[in-house]
């Protein structure tokens, strides 16, 4: 059935018998095409039937589906004609693993980072409404999105507008599946259809002329729903709250989803879902298969960045209590686990709040705790205005330890850290380190830990060439370090792109530059080096426009030094997504790309 099915318009013509065959197949190709491309198995999973219900009951893309983060949306891609390209998932010039405007027309707004679609798709319900057409505007979101603010600054406006929007809650927490039962799909569908609808707005109507005797109804009955159903904080908040119901269970799905199409007050729909629903292992251990490797790439023995920061965080922890470590939702990812079941007591958190983790963090480090805050490079833009603010400005001891800085590979424009360094040397009272190696790394996280101020430790996603990296050593803050003597060209590498400058600078007899920090540069270094050397070629896994080379750049012109430079970095456009080596080849930030650099 899967082959025959070209556009939504398609599973219009099946019954409900055969949409849940469609969805078992749905099922059955995504365990075994993900295992070969790698991709997000859990989250797509969990989502087919809701998926199935939406695009069977509504019409893209004249209606808007709105998916919060986009890594839940595999189904919908199949479903819009993009089966025969799902072997291309993640891969370069394949398939996007997010919702991307420019792969399909029925992919109403792009995503990647959470919390973004019901701003989103109010947006879009308010248009419709000015536009004055009869256009559908859903948005999708997971119950950890609403852990974001931004989730509640769009529900205020919604609660407050006449938008035609209907949001759908997609909730995997098991805690609450003891609320879904007989009972409630018959109240769901009982209260989310058109004759209870009338009547409760002709009875409100009659009421409104009766001020006492509504306001007691009203009451009542907001309170009455809160005992029975999760409801009192959305109604508060304006919206009309429908649910929970089962999110697999498709002809129950579909008919609220009918039900709900044919009102156009802002509402919200909340339905439970599971991870990984359908596959055991999933099922079991949704978080490990919330996003998968290709089943061919071989597990290297070599320590991840990630791992180093987790290790380094325990090792430090056990004699300084004083450290508290800051996760905005990202335990695993930012190699945390362990930190989190050995020093629970000074593990924290936050939800998918960054802007609220670097606040908080603020809070911590004014009572003379150290906070070590880990986040995706990527998502510290989310709390940019509270890095300047609330921590620069004012000077605070804080420890940003900046994860997946640089191309990050599949994951692609969304998740690339190639801005960090750029928005970060801006900013006064922040010193930035990059370290080429595990063991170096090691080192800039224990200096930043005994260094006050804003410090700012950016490393890549992926493994060190170094296995064995712990070590008590510091580093003297704005040093650099020559690791190849040479003439005439200086490769200046920073972060992991030394290992390219030293492969270059073995074909070119040029000298190589570790230079460790970004800022402070190593100011008397350069001028030395400037001094019997011709050319400086800079290499940085950041954009090119206001990152490290530049840094170098404003140097030499400050102090009218004459030495040519070269800076190479990422171009002015977002990044594609494809393995980090074939990224780092087409932009030219490999060994070739340096000797190229030098011939030009």
């Amino acid at each position: 059935m899967l082959d025959q099915i070209h556009s939504p318009q398609d599973i219009k013509q099946l019954d409900l018998i055969q949409l849940q065959s469609l969805a078992d197949e749905i099922r059955a190709f995504l365990i075994k095409n993900i295992q070969k491309t790698g991709g997000h198995l859990a989250p797509n999973l969990g989502t087919i039937e809701m998926t199935l219900a939406m695009h069977y009951v509504f019409d893209t893309p004249k209606d808007s589906f709105v998916f919060d983060v986009g890594h839940q949306a595999y189904t919908h891609k199949i479903l819009t004609g993009r089966l025969d390209k799902m072997h291309t998932l993640r891969q370069k010039d394949g398939l996007s693993g997010f919702t991307k405007r420019s792969e399909s027309k029925h992919d109403s707004f792009g995503a990647g980072h959470s919390s973004t679609s019901i701003s989103a798709a109010l947006g879009i319900a308010i248009a419709n409404g000015i536009h004055k057409n009869n256009n559908k505007s859903l948005a999708v979101i997971g119950d950890g999105a609403l852990t974001g603010g931004m989730s509640f600054e769009a529900l205020n406006h919604a609660g407050d507008s006449n938008a035609d929007l209907l949001i759908i809650l997609n909730d995997n927490d098991m805690s609450i599946s003891k609320n879904v039962g007989a009972m409630n799909k018959y109240l769901t569908r009982l209260i989310s259809g058109k004759v209870y609808s009338t009547m409760k707005s002709k009875s409100l109507g009659f009421l409104e002329k009766m001020p006492m005797i509504h306001e007691f109804a009203k009451r009542s009955e907001e309170h009455l729903k809160g005992m029975v159903l999760p409801s009192t904080l959305f109604e508060e908040l304006g919206l009309d709250y429908f649910g929970p119901i089962d999110g697999h269970d498709l002809p129950t799905l579909v008919k609220t989803l009918k039900n709900l199409k044919i009102q156009n007050k802002p509402r919200l729909l909340h339905i439970i879902t599971k991870k990984g629903f359908g596959l055991e292992s999933a099922e079991n251990d949704p978080c490990k298969f919330h996003g998968i490797a290709p089943a061919q790439t071989n597990a290297s023995t070599l320590p991840s960045y990630s791992s180093v920061f987790g290790t380094w965080l325990n090792n430090t922890a056990k004699y300084n209590k004083d450290l508290v470590a800051i996760t905005p939702a990202m335990c695993t990812g930012s190699g945390m686990s362990d930190f989190e079941q050995n020093f629970p007591d000074q593990y924290f958190d936050v939800g998918i709040a960054e802007q609220h983790a670097i606040t908080f963090a603020g809070g911590l480090a004014t009572q003379g705790l150290k906070p070590i805050v880990a986040i995706y490079s990527t998502f510290l833009q989310r709390g940019y205005d509270q890095l300047i603010h609330d921590i620069a400005l004012q000077d605070l001891n804080i420890v940003f330890a900046i994860d997946r800085a640089g191309l990050v590979g599949a994951d692609g424009a969304t998740h690339a850290g190639s801005f960090d360094l750029s928005f970060l040397r801006c900013i006064p009272n922040i010193t930035i380190m990059s370290p080429s190696n595990a063991q170096q790394m090691y080192q800039m996280l224990n200096t930043a830990f005994e260094m006050p101020g804003t410090i700012c430790v950016r490393y890549p996603r992926g493994t060190s060439n170094i296995e064995d990296y712990i070590s008590s050593e510091l580093i003297k803050v704005g040093t650099a370090k020559v690791v190849r003597q040479g003439a005439n060209i200086v490769i200046l590498g920073f972060g992991t792109m030394l290992e390219a400058a030293i492969e270059a600078g073995n074909v070119l007899n040029a000298t190589v530059v570790d230079m460790r920090f970004v800022k402070p540069l190593d100011e008397s270094l350069l001028i030395q080096l400037s001094k019997d050397h011709s050319q400086f070629i800079s290499i940085e896994d950041n954009a090119a426009n206001g990152g490290a080379g530049s840094a170098v750049s404003e140097f030499l012109h400050k102090n009218k030094l004459s030495t040519g430079l070269k800076i190479l970095g990422l171009p002015d456009k977002f990044t594609e997504q494809g393995s980090q080596s074939e990224l780092y080849k087409l932009y030219n930030l490999d060994a070739a790309g340096i000797i190229n650099a030098s011939k030009s």
